[in-house]
């Protein structure tokens, strides 16, 4: 039995899509007939823009160019968290006596 690959989609497209929906007030179902794009594909991006637009970080990769560099700007602030608890813990070398 053949599995099915997801599709992935660019943000840049899934923006779109919101807008079409959000400020051209077109149906979620006419967008996705004419995209060729499941209805709940485009359900997730909606409610994934409004978390964005509310301040939260929603579920899913971030639509926003905005909630992308904050979710990058996170990443590597863990990171660095991280890299300073090892650095802590790790033992100092004994200066030499005078």
């Amino acid at each position: 039995m053949a599995t099915r690959k997801r599709k992935t989609f660019d943000p840049i497209l899934k923006l779109e899509v919101v807008r079409m929906i959000k400020e051209q007030g077109q149906s979620i179902q006419n967008v996705s007939e004419s995209m060729s794009i499941g209805q709940t594909a485009i359900r997730r991006w909606l409610t994934q823009y409004g978390a964005e637009q509310s301040g939260q970080p929603g579920i899913g990769k971030p639509l926003t160019a905005e909630q992308q560099r904050i979710r990058q700007l996170e990443a590597e602030n863990l990171q660095l968290r991280q890299d300073v608890t090892i650095l802590k813990k790790r033992p100092r070398p004994s200066l030499p006596a005078k």
